[in-house]
């Protein structure tokens, strides 16, 4: 088995984080059947990334994951990581990744992330 590369922490109890998740983690089975990238449920592990000082309420509002290194890595950053593994979306990763676009990107995904979680805590998936 290989190490994993990616570990992904988020929020199950978000229909649409739940939903966009189990998309990618379809996708993208070989990868995980071969242990290189793994989805993790945050409420069941809320205390997971504390030692990197992410809070259960960070991941709620933001997709994080841990890369091989150990690295940190937090919201749009961790869409385009998924991205470069899924089969068929490395475009994605390319275009939004770029340096040219990623400012944008970053600022359109931390803006639909903060009306998301507002919506979630709105209507009690907690």
């Amino acid at each position: 088995m290989t190490s994993r590369e990616l570990t992904v922490w988020y929020n199950t109890r978000c229909p649409v984080c739940d939903a966009g998740i189990s998309r990618q983690r379809n996708r993208l089975l070989d990868a995980v059947k071969a242990g290189r990238i793994a989805f993790r449920d945050i409420n069941f592990e809320p205390e997971a990334l504390a030692q990197y000082g992410a809070s259960l309420e960070d991941v709620r509002r933001r997709l994080h994951a841990t890369d091989a290194n150990g690295h940190l890595i937090s919201g749009v950053d961790v869409a385009i990581a998924i991205w470069r593994e899924t089969p068929g979306e490395g475009w994605l990763a390319s275009l939004f990744g770029n340096p040219v676009m990623l400012p944008v990107t970053r600022f359109a995904y931390d803006r639909f992330a903060d009306i998301l979680y507002s919506w979630n805590r709105r209507k009690g998936h907690w």
